[in-house]
């Protein structure tokens, strides 16, 4: 099963801070404004937000997409959906191992997140 890039363009955190104003401060560009949409909807579902929370929580911040199914009571094929879309998003990375995929949570992206944000601009 092979996964098929989105058509959205990936900022790197760093881009989202660099390329554009913070959401308060400033207009920003519509395919800046498309990417932070995908990202917070990547976040606008409880089961993604607890599956970082999974992720961050483990034993060296990385876990096993085995390890993963039980907690939110959900089939492995369903997890491994809802971290794709973590992935696409930039919020976590994933790397293949054997036959088991292992994730991380990307904390920069979700810094660049709050940084963009943030009404100060900090």
């Amino acid at each position: 099963m092979g996964w098929v890039p989105s058509s959205l363009p990936v900022l790197e955190p760093a881009d989202l801070t660099t390329c554009c104003s913070p959401v308060t401060g400033g207009v920003v560009s519509d395919a800046v404004a498309e990417t932070l949409a995908r990202t917070f909807k990547a976040l606008g579902d409880p089961t993604r937000v607890k599956l970082l929370s999974l992720i961050a929580a483990a034993p060296e911040s990385e876990a096993c997409i085995c390890d993963l199914t039980e907690p939110v009571g959900l089939s492995q094929p369903t997890v491994s959906h809802h971290m794709r879309l973590l992935v696409d998003a930039g919020l976590a990375t994933r790397e293949q191992r054997g036959r088991w995929a292992y994730y991380r949570v990307a904390p920069e992206a979700l810094h660049a997140l709050a940084r963009v944000l943030d009404p100060t601009g900090d």
